[in-house]
């Protein structure tokens, strides 16, 4: 898992991805199963789960599903603090990573206009010339580089005449039904876990918690979404930021994050209501005090985000937190390029090569390419 994690970083920057690249024992590991690959050397269920919960991720697909090996591979693709597949808590919350590259836009020039949405990327003589926002103002501009989804990009913010049909027919394709719900709880005290006893701080209370005691359970979860609604017993991956971090809650109290699967922004049953909201939050609850006997009791609040939530409140098409599909067929040379087809407007987003999580590399990417294409046409 290490070398093709280090494999993908250095194929994630280069110019021209392509599958082909890597050697056969690569492709075997992407096209199957994240299931196959796990069970290939882990023989403990419950560490089986574990390991296989990082190839389901944002993706509406089972343990067991062809092409969730990719998944798997690429969510341990980073790293953090030079560790491969390590991931990180951002001191001050995800927050701070927003605020970073502000202050860092900020002296280098920039203005950044907020509570203004775009309307319309500016086109003329089939070029992008900047972007109108939703009261009628105009900015103009060189180049245009957009991190909403491809489906948001070209098919609300560019004007149709711009794309030919093909494209318009591919992106309208896309696949993008998100599946993850976010639970944030404010605890009163940590989880006491039957397994780990005691609500002191631990090393594991800053460590990420998955509950599923075997892949059967996982693969259970997904079937429930694929022929009903929603899970009955969810994927749960829990972090806990505040012992790592006490600027993010008051004295004594906590923050718990839940990711939960499967919960389809498209449910069977329905639209989202406030009610299932509640009704998933509360199947989450009673799943974790399974584990974690005071955690109801230790509840003072909770922040519910469905697939609808995430749409509405950060833009993403379908509720998808990857701006799409990461399985084989819409990774590398089949997802969306940085260079669009609008001369000008360039696709920084999860929605472009190589996808989702959090590594800056799609915008490092449009930047750089729109950078060379400006000098280059002086």
């Amino acid at each position: 898992m290490a070398r093709l994690g280090a494999a993908l970083n250095a194929t994630f920057e280069a110019a021209t991805p392509a599958l082909d690249a890597f050697d056969a024992q690569a492709r075997a590991t992407f096209d199957g199963s994240a299931s196959e690959f796990v069970e290939r050397y882990v023989e403990t269920p419950v560490l089986q789960a574990e390991m296989v919960n990082d190839g389901l991720i944002g993706t509406y697909a089972g343990p067991r599903t062809p092409g969730t090996g990719y998944v798997l591979v690429h969510h341990n693709a980073g790293q953090a603090l030079g560790v491969q597949g390590a991931w990180g808590f951002v001191r001050g919350g995800m927050g701070a990573v927003a605020r970073a590259i502000a202050g860092a836009a900020r002296a280098a020039g920039a203005t950044i206009v907020t509570a203004s949405p775009v309307a319309q990327i500016l086109c003329d003589a089939g070029r992008a010339r900047g972007v109108v926002l939703s009261d009628g103002t105009e900015i103009r501009s060189r180049v245009v580089l957009s991190n909403a989804d491809p489906k948001t990009t070209f098919l609300r913010l560019v004007p149709a005449a711009e794309l030919d049909d093909a494209f318009v027919r591919r992106v309208r394709d896309w696949r993008c039904i998100g599946v993850s719900l976010k639970v944030n709880f404010a605890l009163g005290e940590l989880p006491d876990y039957t397994a780990r006893p005691g609500t002191d701080p631990q090393p594991h209370h800053g460590a990420t918690i998955h509950v599923a005691p075997d892949i059967d359970y996982l693969q259970t979860a997904y079937e429930d979404a694929v022929s009903g609604s929603v899970s009955r017993r969810p994927l749960i991956e829990c972090y806990m930021q505040s012992p790592s971090d006490p600027t993010i809650a008051p004295p004594g109290k906590h923050l718990l994050s839940v990711f939960a699967q499967y919960f389809p922004y498209d449910r069977h049953d329905g639209p989202w209501t406030d009610a299932m909201r509640e009704a998933a939050a509360d199947t989450i609850v009673a799943e974790l005090a399974k584990v974690a006997p005071n955690l109801p009791n230790a509840i003072e609040a909770r922040q519910i985000l469905a697939p609808p939530d995430l749409e509405r409140r950060f833009g993403l098409s379908g509720g998808h937190i990857f701006h799409g599909e990461l399985l084989p067929d819409q990774i590398f040379e089949h997802r969306f390029a940085t260079r669009t087809p609008l001369p000008g407007l360039y696709l920084c987003g999860s929605g472009a090569h190589p996808g989702g999580c959090v590594t800056g590399v799609p915008g490092l990417r449009a930047a750089r390419t729109a950078l060379a294409e400006l000098a280059a046409a002086r």
